[in-house]
């Protein structure tokens, strides 16, 4: 048996090779705790003091049980739900080599030994069909689902169709380069600005990628996938996520990407409906509408990304356009058109992957900004036509149960008390709308958080209670994500409380290596922690 320990003796590593099966830490019939290898990668991936202190959490949890008999073995109970954590997002670097090998290794082993049930990892298209189409290339993501596998944890995949901001990693060199030619395979705004994070749903069936279309690009990305990773699949990889639009979730780029979590921006967003491949699409619609007239652009009294609802014509809460038999045409054509989009992914996903024996998962955002409002913009302009009278998400639940694909939804740590005040927020609320129109139709929900929890929001409590206690139940929820924050002082001790109260783990004290032996790093090493990306 490979035995691990951190700063162990191997009479220590003797006294702890216990028959704790029932506690869910490993496969095997003994338990493997990190070994000196490990405590020294530790120390050189993160640094010592928040190792101390996480070592130091862990111990103080188990104190309870110190006056117990020391050799008897503690059963866990039932997991009411599969905690998974985020790998850093540039666990493979843009030039596709593994990034933070040790600190990773060192990081898994942590969350073995704290019951989590696995990791997830974002795979991105930027970075494995980089240089030209058809040429993939999977081995740094290989490489680390071998190490996952060898720390046996579960495997969440996040195959990332979009661009990342921070750290950057673009579309693929040759997209892009289409892209200079052909800009309108962009998302376009009123003011001609261009996203470039990803491809407009416009063009899924154009073939615009070098003869090829954006379907056909993505099947053939697939399929690589499902071939190269086939010994993973079902065993260690248990769920593949699909990106769907900007930052993965299924909706328009209408507001600012890097503000949604920071709640910073506060207005209603931007309609992104001006390439000319989507002005196409809505003039051959108005045209079959009976109606040209309303062909001709987008709503002529529509908000800019940092208007108000009252301060724009379309969005106002009493006599809006929004309202309007105009209104009407123009959101239904427009979250149609995203509705759509969403289908053909997943269908796509589902029959490529559902012989893997994989689930396959989508994401939808939570725009919970002027949610109070009558006609809650933010959703409107990011293709969710949703308002006070009417239930934008029962197609969208149709769409997931069709294709049998579970629901990722993000925003778990959110309440109406953390979120910035004066724009009628009400994550509570719209969480609610969500799950339970979707939980109606019979699709499965997994959690996420937008941005690591901070202490005096209580929002670890939030998460608690609604992967725990609420109605629809949540099967799991990812934790995002790994990083140098992640083990700090005054993160990593409420996580350990956190995966404890939701896998109720109890292990001895003998288990766990002696503070004392978790020395500081020589001087001379000072300054070269390997910084993991928080994201």
């Amino acid at each position: 048996m490979e035995v691990l320990a951190v700063g162990c003796s191997q009479t220590n590593v003797a006294k702890s090779e216990l028959p704790l099966r029932k506690l869910g830490f490993c496969e095997t019939k003994q338990i493997s705790v990190f070994s000196n290898r490990v405590g020294y990668d530790l120390r050189r991936g993160l640094r010592g003091n928040s190792l101390r202190v996480a070592l130091k959490t862990i111990r103080s949890e188990l104190k309870t049980y110190e006056a117990s008999d020391r050799k008897k073995t503690l059963e866990k109970s039932v997991d009411h739900v599969k905690l998974f954590v985020g790998l850093p997002v540039d666990s493979v670097s843009d030039c596709n080599n593994l990034n933070h090998t040790k600190a990773i290794a060192a990081g898994l082993k942590a969350l073995k030994l704290l019951g989590v049930q696995g990791v997830e990892v974002p795979v991105w298209w930027g970075i494995v069909e980089k240089e030209a189409q058809g040429e993939y290339d999977w081995s740094a993501y290989l490489t680390l689902v071998e190490m996952i596998r060898g720390a046996g944890l579960k495997l969440r995949i996040s195959l990332c169709f979009h661009a990342s901001g921070d750290p950057v990693i673009p579309l693929p060199q040759w997209v892009s380069r289409a892209g200079e030619a052909q800009p309108d395979i962009f998302f376009t705004d009123r003011s001609g600005r261009r996203y470039k994070g990803c491809l407009s749903l416009s063009v899924d069936d154009l073939p615009v990628l070098d003869g090829r279309t954006p379907m056909q690009v993505y099947e053939g990305f697939l399929q690589s996938f499902q071939s190269s990773f086939s010994a993973f699949l079902g065993s260690t990889i248990t769920d593949v996520s699909v990106s769907l639009g900007p930052d993965g979730e299924l909706r328009y780029p209408s507001f600012p990407s890097s503000s949604k979590s920071s709640d910073r921006f506060s207005g209603v967003g931007e309609f992104q409906c001006y390439d000319k491949h989507m002005l196409g699409q809505l003039k051959e619609h108005a045209d079959s509408y009976g109606n040209p007239l309303w062909g001709l652009s987008g709503p002529h009294d529509a908000p800019t990304y940092n208007d108000l609802p009252e301060s724009n014509g379309f969005c106002k809460g009493n006599g809006g356009s929004w309202e309007t038999p105009y209104g009407d045409f123009f959101l239904s054509w427009y979250s149609e058109r995203l509705l759509s989009h969403g289908h053909r992914l997943l269908s796509l996903a589902s029959s490529t992957l559902g012989s893997s024996s994989v689930s396959v998962s989508g994401k939808v955002p939570l725009l919970y900004s002027w949610y109070n409002t009558r006609a809650r913009p933010a959703e409107l302009t990011a293709g969710y036509y949703n308002t006070a009278s009417r239930d934008g998400y029962e197609a969208m639940a149709q769409m997931f149960a069709k294709n049998s694909c579970k629901l990722l939804l993000p925003g778990m740590e959110l309440s109406h008390q953390n979120v910035a005040k004066g724009t009628q927020s009400c994550p509570d609320a719209l969480l609610s709308q969500i799950a339970k129109t979707f939980e109606r139709h019979g699709v499965e929900i997994s959690g996420e958080n937008y941005s690591p929890v901070a202490r005096a929001s209580g929002s670890f409590g939030n998460i608690k209670n609604r992967v725990m206690n609420s109605s629809p139940s949540v099967g799991s929820f990812t934790y995002q994500r790994m990083g140098a924050y992640f083990f700090s002082p005054e993160h990593f001790p409420l996580f350990t409380e956190f995966a404890r109260s939701l896998n109720r783990w109890e292990l001895h004290l003998d288990d766990l290596p002696g503070l004392e032996t978790i020395s500081s790093r020589p001087s001379s090493e000072k300054g070269k922690d390997l910084q993991m990306q928080t994201a």
